[in-house]
Order: structure tokens, then sequence, then C-alpha cells
């Protein structure tokens, strides 16, 4: 065993069996937690170096590591790691020196959800017959005889 997680609401620690573990809802996951508000796909638990690292994998509810939201984390001994609303202190022995900094990429999330702001996207089909039916009209925007003047100057260079 590589460590374990355990619950800070009382109940059975699991077990950090491999060290690469997928943690979700579906039966298919290496650690499922069976609670509607952890994604199909929730996150990713991954021993580098001696270490624990998390990683969102895109869920809806996302995890904190300390209460910090993040996106991905190393996770040292005695942290508690947020799965949706679902906490659990992390045990392990570490095996390996100092964890390597961790650099996030800044252009993985956008402002939007680093502001807690971002809304669910759906995206609507719309059948190929539709499309080809439906005609678009080029709207075109009577300029005033200012702007002819500072397009005909511009041109001009």
């Amino acid at each position: 065993m590589l460590g374990q997680l355990i619950p800070c609401g009382g109940g059975d620690a699991i077990p950090l069996i491999a060290p690469k573990l997928l943690v979700g809802r579906r039966s298919s996951c290496d650690i499922k937690l069976d609670f509607q508000n952890v994604s199909s796909h929730h996150c990713e638990l991954e021993l580098r170096g001696g270490y624990w690292y998390i990683r969102d994998l895109g869920s809806s509810n996302g995890i904190k590591v300390n209460g910090e939201r993040c996106t991905s984390k190393c996770i040292t001994p005695g942290d508690v790691v947020s799965i949706a609303k679902h906490a659990f202190t992390i045990q392990y022995e570490v095996t390996g020196d100092s964890p390597a900094p961790e650099e996030e990429n800044p252009f993985a999330r956008s402002l939007m959800e680093k502001a807690g702001l971002e809304v669910e996207r759906r995206h609507i089909k719309v059948p190929e017959a539709s499309r080809a039916s439906s005609t678009r009209t080029k709207q075109t925007r009577r300029g005033s005889s200012e702007d002819d003047f500072i397009m005909s100057w511009l041109n001009d260079e």
C-alpha cells in the first residue's frame, strides 16, 4: 500500500494501491466515489518522486487542497484533499526528496473559471437540413460622410 485517504467525516480508509489512480463516480475508476456531485472522471492521483500529486480532470465541482481550490497540486502527508465536497486526509510515507516546484499553465483555465464564475457550456447540435436551409443575409452599415472621408484618407497612404 502506497498510502491512504482517510474520510474526514469518518468511515473506512481508502487504500492507495497503485502509483496512478483515477478517482470518480464511474465503476471503471480506481477509486469510486458514488456521490452525485462527483464527476464520472473527477481527478487523478499520481505518485511521482515519492510524493502524491492530485490533478483535476475538468470536473464540475473541482478539487481543493487544504481549502484552496486548485487544478493540480503536490499533496503532503496530513493535507486535507476535497473532491467535490468530500474531504479526506492523505496519509503516506514520503520516499523522495523535496517535491519539484509546481508551475501551473497560466492558459489552462479561463479568467472566468479562475474567478469561480465559469458556467457549464452546453453544445446544441443543429440538424444538417436546418443548416442548409437557413440563409444568412449580410448586413452592411451605411457610413456617414465623415467615415467616407476617413476611409479615403487612410487609403491614400
